[in-house]
């Protein structure tokens, strides 16, 4: 038999194991994982969470596009911890007014990143008030009122 690198044998398990766990830390996620280097996930592991509405806010896009997307500051209940949410759709900055409850998810960016060119803007309004945004914006639901 030739030269065969790793070890084989009836007593081979420890050094196995230890040659794995050496190997393993060339993965991303391992290596992210055991240095505790993960960002806090605000939303905690969910995938949906529900916030009151702090203030609105303009945000200028990165270059090479030049506009002012509009973005609410949020507020999450189960935490206390505040993100800025965008509002997606034509005009839906006129339906989500500041103490609003909304809900709130992912953008949808790469590895739970920012999408496209909105610098620092992780999450997406969903519902406002327990009526999905994209029925506002297209007149079929009115926006209840507290």
């Amino acid at each position: 038999m030739a030269d065969s690198k790793s070890p084989r044998g009836l007593y081979a398990a420890r050094k196995l194991r230890k040659k794995r766990l050496n190997f393993r830390w060339s993965e991303r996620e391992f290596y992210i994982r055991m240095l505790g280097l993960k960002k806090l996930d605000p939303l905690e592991g969910a995938p949906q969470a529900r916030g009151i509405v702090l203030e609105k806010v303009g945000i200028e896009s990165r270059q090479p596009n030049s506009a002012v997307r509009k973005c609410v500051r949020v507020q999450l209940i189960k935490n206390g911890k505040q993100v800025t949410a965008f509002l997606p759709g034509d005009g839906s900055l006129n339906y989500v007014d500041e103490h609003d409850e909304v809900i709130i998810e992912g953008i949808g960016g790469t590895l739970g990143r920012s999408m496209g060119d909105l610098p620092g803007v992780r999450y997406k309004v969903v519902k406002v008030n327990g009526v999905p945004l994209n029925l506002l914006i297209t007149g079929k639901r009115q926006k209840p009122v507290r």
